[in-house]
């Protein structure tokens, strides 16, 4: 007697689609970064849309600061919206088209994926504590790794490649102590 393959399901209870070949998916991606580059004259990335939604939060909250800040003076104070910049609609756009394509694959889900060993709330912990550092690094860096990556190394500039190659040999170095957060 066989049985019937167990399929796993997301939030909205579809079932599991396999991935896009990887091949196929950096062709479209590639596509979609000269179409970008072309037309608007823009890369791809996405901590700048994060650090203008910041921008903007603080603005309402305490424009004086904005206003005496020269970092955040560039993108908000006086008349200017940090809102009004091609990077927001990627941004919110990347957020919408992989919610849409996790949903329509069958892949979202509330999860915490961790090792055996690890908390639920070690593992938000360190992942909020990683997510600020790389984005405070990203910031420094003048792009994270979907700006530099993409958008540098698409167009060559030798401090993209510079900054992504510390990336992975940061990332390499600091994995030696963080895995007992897998094992």
């Amino acid at each position: 007697m066989t049985t019937a393959p167990v399929t796993k399901k997301n939030i909205f209870n579809r079932p599991e689609k396999p991935y896009v070949n990887p091949y196929f998916g950096g062709m479209v991606l590639g596509i979609i970064l000269f179409l970008a580059l072309f037309l608007t004259g823009n890369g791809l990335g996405s901590s700048g849309g994060t650090t203008r939604l910041v921008a903007f939060i603080e603005d309402q909250i305490n424009p004086a600061h904005v206003d005496r800040t020269p970092y955040l003076l560039k993108m908000a104070g006086g008349d200017k919206n940090p809102l009004d910049d091609w990077i927001i609609p990627v941004f919110f756009g990347a957020l919408l088209g992989g919610f849409t394509s996790g949903t329509l694959f069958g892949r979202t889900k509330l999860e915490t994926t961790k090792g055996p060993n690890v908390t639920n709330r070690t593992r938000w912990l360190m992942a909020f504590l990683g997510g600020t550092i790389f984005l405070y690094g990203a910031r420094m860096a003048r792009g994270c790794t979907s700006g530099q990556a993409l958008t540098g190394g698409a167009t060559l500039a030798a401090g993209s490649w510079v900054i992504m190659f510390a990336i992975f040999g940061g990332a390499y170095a600091l994995a030696y102590f963080v895995r007992k957060l897998w094992n």
